[in-house]
């Protein structure tokens, strides 16, 4: 007896070919071939690149939130004074912070005095956010001394200020100019309070990568911050930095414990947490959505497949009486539809690679076509579109491509292997 041949075997990979590459006047449907093709191509580099972009922008909306910001703040309930008077200031914030320091996990814990006041420089004005902190504590704050753009030198701090970028362009100053600070809550006099107007010279000027940080952000030696804002051997809250801050949330009590009785406590995933929520809706709704356009450039496959099996009924018919299987010739019309598939697959990857690689140059030539504003950090909060290529995204898209490309080509491939070859040969 004679032994069948196994699945898949070299002659059905010919046949495939062969119909793949004939041309129309040979009875192949190379036109919606290639439909196909760039149709499975484009869906996969939009699904690749969407992915990208979303990965890349979280990434750099999280990394400027801590790289710039506490990842838990640390602060006081209400208490009222001996005078009567409501306050959240810490007096022994430094026998608070090396309790916080003992926490396993924390790395970082630094007093603040923070306070809203107006910077003035020859006319122009602009409502600033100061925060006190040490010089020692501002070194290990990864996007202010090692920020997208600095001007002056951080080792300078104790001798003025560090303001962001975005403050020295709306007050039109550099390193090494003078800034007037305009407090209301100044020096306290016998008929009330009266603003504080301080210069202080600007040593230090970055570019944290989060619009809002560098539009309002103002750093101030603490000693002198304890001053100005009448918080005199007190500081307004602890600004703590822990290892894994995905974690944060399983460190709370912890903190709580080490902090005392009246403490509470403000995460990074409190103040940022419902923009997070929105991203991932966004990016499920997304990835749904060109899930589909993935699935429409796959149902051309089936059209060109049922087109092809109409053009070789004959050649079907023939297979047949020679001696081919319903499952032969099953597998010959897949590896056609899947083969298109594949190779659509990996061209739109590459594509979708490529834009991620180089989408700074492209996103400049999109702006400069456009002629500028296509892009704008106030409302986005960071300065440029990032892209960041993931494993899993790339793979997930992969495999929903090919899935639906394997899985549109069975129906087509059945329909050939099921034709009767006697109907098939009747009419030639």
């Amino acid at each position: 007896m004679a032994q069948s041949p196994p699945p898949f075997a070299a002659f059905e990979w010919m046949i495939a070919w062969r119909y793949l590459r004939a041309r129309r006047a040979e009875g192949g449907v190379s036109v919606m071939t290639w439909i196909s093709l760039i149709g499975i191509t484009l869906a996969v580099f939009a699904l690749v690149a969407t992915l990208a972009v979303r990965s890349g922008f979280r990434a750099e909306f999280v990394d400027t939130i801590l790289g710039a910001n506490a990842h838990v703040t640390v602060y006081q309930s209400v208490a009222v004074t001996e005078a009567g008077q409501s306050s959240r200031v810490i007096d022994d914030y430094d026998a608070m912070a090396e309790r916080l320091r003992e926490v396993d996990g924390v790395t970082r814990v630094a007093p603040l005095v923070k306070g809203q006041v107006m910077a003035s420089v020859q006319g122009r004005n602009a409502g600033v956010e100061v925060f006190g902190i040490s010089a020692a504590d501002l070194a290990t704050i990864p996007r202010i001394a090692a920020p997208e753009k600095s001007v002056g030198d951080i080792a300078r701090f104790e001798d003025g200020i560090a303001i962001g970028w975005g403050v020295a362009q709306q007050l039109n100053v550099s390193a090494g100019d003078r800034v007037k600070l305009i407090s209301p809550d100044g020096a306290r006099t016998p008929f009330g309070t009266s603003p504080r107007v301080s210069v202080f010279e600007v040593v230090y000027v970055f570019q944290a990568g989060r619009y809002d940080i560098d539009r309002t952000r103002v750093y101030m030696p603490f000693d002198e911050a304890q001053i100005y804002f009448n918080r005199e051997g007190v500081a307004d809250e602890l600004e703590v930095m822990v290892a894994e801050p995905d974690m944060v949330d399983t460190m709370t009590l912890e903190l709580l414990r080490a902090g005392g009785e009246r403490v509470l406590l403000w995460t990074w995933r409190d103040a940022s947490g419902a923009f997070l929520r929105a991203l991932e809706v966004e990016d499920n709704v997304m990835f749904v959505i060109l899930s589909i356009l993935v699935l429409i450039a796959a149902m051309n496959i089936i059209s060109g497949l049922i087109m092809l099996v109409k053009n070789k009924g004959r050649d079907i018919g023939i297979l047949r009486t020679m001696g081919l299987t319903e499952g032969s010739v099953m597998r010959v019309f897949f590896i056609c539809g899947a083969a298109v598939g594949t190779i659509g697959t990996l061209a739109g990857v590459i594509l979708g690679c490529l834009f991620a690689f180089y989408i700074d140059p492209i996103f400049s030539f999109v702006n400069y076509v456009a002629g500028g504003g296509v892009w704008d950090p106030s409302i986005r909060g960071i300065y440029d579109l990032p892209a960041k290529l993931e494993t899993g995204d790339v793979l997930s898209a992969v495999i929903l491509s090919l899935g639906l490309s394997f899985g549109v080509t069975i129906f087509p491939a059945r329909r050939a292997a099921r034709m009767n070859p006697v109907e098939a040969l009747r009419y030639e």
